[in-house]
């Protein structure tokens, strides 16, 4: 049998050769295993897809809940001694599906209320005797130590969506829901509620929006009647970044001229999506809606 082969075929072997090596046995050195994934994307053995999913595993099973949770302030709460006329408003400004139950505090979880257990009354006469222990929920609590790839498989087996985060001495800092985790794998999951790919603000309310951090200073100037200058930055989220002197996190909150900029998401090099909150008095009004804009459907 003849040894010598087609250049193609060193390489092919050779990139297999060290993948076979880098899983046999405890790998030493966890970069080591990615730089040979990201050889194999550059050889066309894997795409980009395939190789960005596969990092994000690797990642997640490194990574603890307290990494991505949604830390308590940040946390869309309903109270338990709420009516439904104070619960809706929350549920349809949020656009969330699952929000914990609080006592006294943020710090007293007492359960969860789920938005479609909420139906039943906002279709018939019962409102007048709703009360929210009548659909409350049992909550599911972990520890922020707990890794990500353990939770994501008790989320599978349990079929719990949302767990609330609790820390050393039983306090509640946060949440975590599945998304949460499925996300740092697969990257940012859109819905019914996220922006189209060809459009950069999403209204929906009066003074409540959500735009990409991408959308030039010189729309969003148009669509809100701003005056930001785009001389240093181009888009709103260079914008935001330079106000806050670092690279933000989820959750993390900033008030420039009258608006409210909350991040949404965000990963490790930049920002991907704003919540927006406009506290000025007079908002200017576009029927065309400059910047892509569109109206939130109910």
């Amino acid at each position: 049998m003849n040894n010598r082969q087609a250049p193609s075929g060193e390489r092919s072997i050779s990139w297999i050769d060290r993948l076979g090596h880098a899983l046999s046995g405890p790998p030493a050195d966890l970069s080591a295993l990615v730089e040979v994934l990201r050889d194999a994307h550059q050889r066309g053995l894997l795409d980009a897809d395939a190789l960005v999913m596969i990092e994000g595993v690797l990642e997640v099973s490194e990574m603890q809940v307290r990494d991505i949770m949604v830390s308590r302030s940040q946390m869309v709460v309903v109270e338990r001694n709420w009516d439904l006329e104070t619960i809706l408003p929350v549920i349809a400004e949020s656009a969330h599906s699952r929000f914990p139950v609080i006592g006294d505090s943020r710090s007293e979880v007492l359960g969860l209320v789920l938005a479609k257990d909420l139906l039943p009354y906002c279709l018939n006469e019962k409102a007048a005797d709703f009360s929210v222990r009548d659909v409350l929920r049992p909550a599911v609590f972990i520890p922020e130590s707990k890794r990500l790839n353990v939770l994501l498989k008790d989320f599978r087996a349990s079929r719990n969506h949302m767990a609330i985060v609790v820390d050393e001495y039983g306090g509640v800092s946060g949440l975590v829901t599945i998304e949460d985790v499925l996300e740092q794998i697969v990257g940012d999951i859109s819905d019914e509620h996220d922006i189209d790919e060809d459009g950069n603000i999403m209204r929906h309310s009066e003074h409540h929006f959500t735009i990409k951090a991408l959308t030039p200073i010189e729309d969003f100037n148009e669509y809100f009647g701003s005056e930001f200058s785009d001389e240093e930055f181009d888009t709103v989220g260079g914008l935001i970044m330079r106000e806050f002197g670092h690279l933000p996190k989820r959750g993390e909150t900033l008030e420039i001229g009258g608006f409210q900029f909350k991040v949404l998401h965000s990963d490790s090099r930049r920002l991907h999506l704003l919540q927006l909150t406009v506290r000025k008095k007079e908002l200017a009004a576009s029927s065309e809606q400059p910047g892509g804009a569109r109206d939130a459907g109910c």
